[in-house]
């Protein structure tokens, strides 16, 4: 005896639809952001490393402070960085994971965030640190410029697209 034919599987559920394979572009943006909260977390050590040189900094450029003007100018900076860095660190990882599942946002977010580091380092050029500590701004800076480039490549956007689809 023949089965009738069934146009439609009974019971069955619909497959889930095919999550789009992430394009080397965008592996390559995570793992640019990836390389900034390394380098984030590496420049929260070098400003610990580095205080003295600041503190010099700051007399230098300010030689009417007292002492403990420059070491609470000092501290306040290296708080600042520490808890800063430990922020960025967090927001690279997050970011660069929600980029590897395809969210469109966390790409604009991301976009969006570079500008304004790119903003802070022009303001925070101005800013008195030891030399060290503004070379590794430079290095974050130049993870997020490379991220950035990636997740704005046309293989990158058919992905984010197909994403969201």
């Amino acid at each position: 005896m023949t089965q009738p034919y069934q146009p439609y599987p009974t019971g069955a559920e619909m497959p889930e639809p095919q999550r789009p394979s992430v394009p080397r572009q965008v592996t390559n943006a995570v793992r640019a952001m990836y390389a900034g909260a390394a380098a984030s977390i590496v420049g929260i050590v070098i400003e610990l490393l580095t205080i003295s040189a600041t503190k010099t900094a700051i007399e230098k450029k300010h030689p009417n402070f007292t002492a403990s003007q420059i070491n609470n100018t000092g501290h306040a900076l290296v708080i600042g960085i520490v808890v800063g860095g430990v922020i960025a660190a967090v927001v690279w990882i997050v970011i660069a994971r929600a980029c590897q599942r395809g969210s469109n946002t966390a790409r604009i977010i991301g976009t969006v965030l570079f500008a304004l580091a790119t903003v802070d380092a022009i303001v925070g050029s101005t800013v008195t640190l030891a030399a060290a500590d503004k070379i590794w701004e430079l290095v974050v800076w130049l993870a997020g410029l490379i991220a950035v480039i990636f997740l704005w490549q046309r293989p990158s956007t058919a992905f984010f697209k197909a994403s969201q689809a």
